[in-house]
């Protein structure tokens, strides 16, 4: 199975798990604040990661350095803390599809930073698939013009969470040079653990927690700590270690659309002809930017023959 391959089924999980995960977010928020659920998730995340590490002694690239933790808590601090935060407390002060919508914008973030940072090309054929996949994803999301009355300030740290997150993209993608997917996700979720707690400190002394289910509440809980973060954390991580920042980010469009088909499935949600056609340009755009891709490794490896 080649690179590309791997790479785009990894991307795929990742997002097609973020996308199932929030019925189970928004039960969990339900009766646990947003910092609260953060420090659990990570604490499960990055205990089932540790032991995965240790457990396998996988060997890294190179030992780790003073750098190298600098560079982990870095990810940790803007991807997993800041990210995370933004997008919880933004969406609390907008609403579902504002929040759906603009963070659905990192894609775009993460081929600009791309390009800057990583120096890679934007081609045509790229901007072609970020327009094509942007259209679809607000055909899938939907906004009608009363869904647009939304807090200002709620837009605004939703627009961090996506920058924040295209950066995070970014610079795991330039970690995994030196480091496998597992030493990153693993210290980087570790990192985000440490920055959550103060926060989660001061939220336990100043907010509620109420608990209706403690088992239901346990599992989902469980779900979100070893499944949504370990599991599709490592997966996006891996997959842009095997693929260019700029087009694996469109397999993140993925989310709302698996997001989506469940709620159709499991909550009796309707899907709308503009669901149906925002899918459509959404897979469309992502097929040009993996053909792209695998039409430029073919040709290199022919003229390397020749």
């Amino acid at each position: 199975m080649s690179k590309n391959v791997l790479g785009a089924i990894c991307l795929t999980a990742a997002a097609s798990i973020w996308g199932g995960m929030y019925v189970v977010s928004k039960y969990s928020l339900d009766q646990i604040p947003p910092f609260g659920l953060m420090w659990l998730r990570y604490l499960l995340g990055f205990g089932l990661l540790y032991a995965i590490l240790k457990g396998t002694r996988q060997k890294d690239t190179r030992p780790l350095r003073k750098k190298d933790w600098f560079q982990f808590a870095w990810i940790g601090l803007i991807g997993y803390f800041i990210s995370i935060a933004a997008q919880f407390w933004g969406t609390k002060l907008s609403n579902a599809s504002m929040g759906s919508l603009i963070t659905s914008a990192s894609p775009a973030f993460i081929f600009i930073f791309a390009w800057i940072l990583l120096k890679e090309k934007l081609t045509v054929k790229k901007l072609a698939a970020l327009i094509l996949s942007t259209i679809g994803v607000i055909m899938v999301i939907g906004l009608s013009p009363s869904q647009s009355q939304t807090s200002l300030l709620g837009n605004l740290i939703l627009v961090i969470a996506a920058v924040t997150w295209a950066l995070l993209s970014v610079f795991v993608k330039m970690a995994s040079a030196h480091h496998s997917s597992l030493v990153i996700t693993t210290y980087a979720v570790g990192f985000g653990w440490l920055w959550t707690t103060p926060f989660f400190i001061w939220e336990a002394f100043t907010v509620g927690w109420s608990f209706s289910s403690p088992l239901l509440l346990s599992l989902s809980v469980i779900y979100l700590g070893f499944v949504s973060t370990a599991g599709a954390f490592f997966l996006w991580n891996k997959g842009l270690e095997l693929m260019e920042a700029g087009i694996g980010s469109l397999f993140f469009f993925f989310q709302p659309l698996v997001g989506s088909i469940l709620g159709w499935l499991l909550l009796s949600e309707d899907l709308s002809m503009s669901f149906l056609m925002g899918a459509i340009l959404i897979l469309t755009a992502v097929g040009i930017a993996t053909y792209q891709r695998t039409n430029h490794a073919n040709n290199r490896i022919n003229l390397e023959r020749n």
